[in-house]
């Protein structure tokens, strides 16, 4: 029977807490032991969801790094400055690690980060959690086989809905790079563009071109009559698509785990309650004319990889519907989906029918990001947990695993087109 591994989740945030969740429905597999993270009603809470000790409650990755290793592996959720911080005391204290992506905000703590662990020999694997997703791993299975020849081109979208765009890129954590350390590219679709890679196989990219912008939310654009906070002083409140009422009260539980954070003192906090945090200290509150915004809320991606084949990736903030759009075209056909759907057509070149083609249609019937037995992001969440724990029980990883080095290229092409986008220039990348 395979050994149960033991982990210590570090930074109790809802990413760590859904990752963990693993534990209680497969116990036999994986057991969380402990928790690491400097606010104590997170750390009491996670205790008890968990059932273990407040001995096993630490302040941080750091006090947790200066005892000897009490369990095989680390769950760290931390927030994207805060990665390469808590890994590497942890790495060296001889922990395996599950680490949320963004792993790293900028190339020099990535290549401080793989410097440890090619020093420690740990395994870690990084949250590309779409590559589990039945939908992306379907359609790499069809690649491998051949199904549609050698990649010519990928083209990739990503349509970030407007509550999306606002909770998290605007009025949230990551609405301001110099704040959250992690440019929209990097904070939303880092996933993106390790799929790119992943998809091509190992080829790497050489050059990279990116335009983008804050079209929306620049404050110059801010209307007239609005205020600063969307409950307290606006005019124009009842007609904002982006009013803070409409998007928090009359749909509390949409992103209830962002917004209501600033209330996990109240055990069950009221929509009185809800209300008055929005009027005062609530960030979610605010005007999105007034958030001191400063990442794009949309993004153009070319890249040109070392065989000469090109991909492009559109990010797009405001979208009224989510929405990720895939079109790989190959040698010998093409695969189109889309994401959201769990449904792609397989097209190949048919010479010997009327009209040129055959195709088939696969309809996988999962839905993209939902939430639910098999976990968000298109049933993508859990089977990376599954395939952590296989893997530090000595199986072979499955084709979705990112080890560390496997995701190298896709970070390192989110900076280099984060550089070119701001210098208006060409980026080239280096040879790995």
């Amino acid at each position: 029977m395979a050994k149960q591994i033991t982990a210590i989740i570090v930074g109790a945030g809802h990413r760590a807490l859904l990752y963990g969740s693993y534990a209680l429905q497969h116990p036999e597999e994986l057991r969380i032991v402990g928790v690491a993270d400097p606010d104590p009603i997170r750390r009491r809470k996670t205790a008890e969801y968990f059932g273990f000790g407040e001995d096993m409650c630490f302040e941080s990755a750091e006090a947790l790094a200066q005892l000897p290793q009490c369990a095989d592996a680390v769950i760290n959720g931390t927030m994207d400055t805060q990665h390469v911080q808590t890994a590497i005391p942890l790495l060296r204290r001889g922990y395996d690690m599950l680490l949320e992506k963004p792993f790293a905000v900028s190339e020099e703590e990535m290549w401080e980060l793989q410097r440890v662990v090619q020093e420690t020999g740990r395994k870690v694997m990084i949250c590309h959690v779409l590559r589990y997703a039945p939908f992306y791993a379907a359609i790499k299975e069809r690649l491998l086989n051949g199904e549609i020849g050698d990649i010519i081109n990928i083209q990739a979208t990503e349509h970030v809905s407007y509550h999306h765009l606002a909770v998290s890129f605007v009025r949230g954590k990551w609405g301001n790079k110099e704040i959250c350390g992690a440019p929209m590219l990097l904070a939303k679709c880092c996933h993106d563009m390790d799929l790119l890679m992943w998809l091509k196989s190992g080829v790497s990219p050489r050059s990279i071109a990116s335009f983008g912008s804050d079209f929306q939310f620049d404050p110059s654009k801010k209307p007239q009559g609005a205020g600063k906070r969307c409950m307290v002083d606006c005019a124009i409140e009842d007609q904002c698509l982006y009013s803070a009422k409409k998007h928090y009260i009359d749909h509390p539980d949409r992103w209830g785990f962002y917004v209501w954070d600033c209330l996990e003192h109240i055990d069950k906090p009221t929509i009185e309650d809800k209300i008055e945090s929005l009027k005062t200290n609530n960030i979610h509150g605010r005007c999105m004319w007034d958030c001191n915004h400063s990442n794009v809320d949309h993004q153009s991606v070319l890249i040109n990889f070392a065989d000469g084949a090109t991909a492009t990736l559109n990010m797009i903030g405001g979208t009224a519907k989510p929405e990720r759009n895939l079109h790989i075209i190959g040698t010998k056909g093409e695969i189109k989906g889309v994401f959201d759907d769990s449904v792609f057509t397989v097209r190949t070149i048919d010479n010997a029918s009327e009209q040129g083609w055959k195709e088939e249609v696969v309809d996988l019937k999962i839905g993209g990001d939902k939430s639910g037995a098999t976990g968000s992001h298109g049933g993508g969440d859990l089977r990376l947990v599954e395939d952590f724990v296989r893997v530090l029980q000595g199986e072979e990883p499955s084709i979705s695993c990112t080890s560390l080095n496997d995701s190298i290229n896709g970070h390192l092409a989110v900076f280099r087109a984060e550089q070119a986008r701001v210098s208006g220039t060409v980026a080239q990348m280096p040879s790995l």
